[in-house]
């Protein structure tokens, strides 16, 4: 098990799609807390530890009841804030002992459940996530990565690797142009924009895409990245990934496309965009996959970076629970991408 940083537990993360919560719980791990969800009579989120206190049966494998969830053993049933409601077979009148169960705070938003662990912390999500509204989603896609949160993070937002990793469908293996990238931290994590080239030499941009205006990638703490795409013409792409760890070498990602101010129908994005798009997601899940086992192999290495290296440090520094640096005058490095 991992000592996190206790300050993560006060953000949000991302757990489950809504559509995957019907009569039966969910269970869900954050940061090796585990937690089942519900869904109250009335719509309501319900999200409590997966424990019941008395004998230490998943309450995820229970029921919803009312505003509660019972326990599948003895019948426990347990109140949305975790108080001990009701014990089968308990005589009338008889008080019941107090004894309780953790509560989360569930929220649901974008098609996602989002769970924070600390009953005190961030109000809502990040402003990034507040964003992303349902009527730009053009998909909602989970899998989950055999990697570090970190190592996870930084391959979304690096774009050196796409040229090997992804040859052809994001950036042909030989074609590199000069471009400048500056970070610039803000308020609730950095952002980096990419600028010297209006197009990009892959099959997605060739299929898809046209002159881009802006080319920047966004980090929202705790763990959503996204990729966001103007256009000359207008309208606006952005791919965003939520990462929330379950251990120290898995993550479970939540993936969606938005689309704004352009033609692209929920059909054509599945049948033509998709397929690429997975293809993707897919060779990201190997390499990382890789690293993980090779990390196992030699416990305790650290990486070499260099100045192109830019999202490493702020995303290690974060998730090791130092302040990100203050916003100032933005990081800038040529680069050949």
């Amino acid at each position: 098990m991992t000592d996190w940083h206790p300050s993560l537990y006060r953000h949000w993360f991302a757990v489950a799609r809504a559509d995957a919560l019907r009569q039966r719980p969910l269970a869900v791990t954050v940061m090796d807390r585990h937690a089942a969800i519900a869904r109250c009579a009335d719509g309501s989120l319900l999200a409590l530890e997966d424990r019941c206190p008395h004998r230490h049966a998943p309450l995820s494998a229970g029921c919803a009841s009312g505003d509660g969830l019972a326990c599948p053993y003895h019948g426990w049933r347990f109140g949305r804030d975790g108080a001990l409601r009701e014990i089968p077979g308990m005589p009338p009148g008889q008080a019941l002992p107090a004894v309780r169960v953790r509560a989360f705070a569930a929220r649901e938003h974008d098609g996602l459940i989002w769970l924070r662990p600390d009953p005190d912390g961030d109000a809502h999500p990040a402003q990034l996530v507040q964003e992303l509204h349902p009527s730009a989603r053009r998909f909602l896609w989970r899998t989950r990565w055999e990697a570090h949160v970190v190592d996870a993070l930084e391959n979304f937002l690096d774009p050196l690797h796409t040229h090997l990793l992804h040859p052809g469908l994001v950036r042909r293996g030989g074609a590199r142009t000069p471009m400048r990238a500056c970070l610039q931290t803000g308020a609730e994590g950095f952002h980096v924009d990419y600028v010297g080239a209006a197009a990009q030499s892959g099959w997605l941009y060739r299929l898809f895409e046209s002159p881009r205006t802006l080319e920047r990638a966004h980090f929202a703490a705790p763990g959503t990245a996204q990729i966001e795409y103007r256009y000359a013409r207008g309208g606006r792409v952005r791919i965003s990934l939520h990462f929330t760890p379950v251990g120290e070498r898995s993550t479970e990602v939540f993936a969606s496309l938005h689309v704004d101010g352009r033609w692209a129908p929920a059909w054509a994005v599945r049948w033509l965009v998709w397929p690429l798009l997975r293809k993707v997601g897919e060779q990201d899940r190997r390499m990382l996959a890789l690293q993980a086992h090779n990390l196992q192999r030699f416990p305790g290495v650290r990486g070499a970076s260099t100045a192109l290296d830019l999202v490493r440090e702020p995303l290690r520094r974060y998730w090791d629970g130092e302040p990100l640096p203050a916003a100032g005058a933005p990081h800038c490095i040529d680069l050949m991408l």
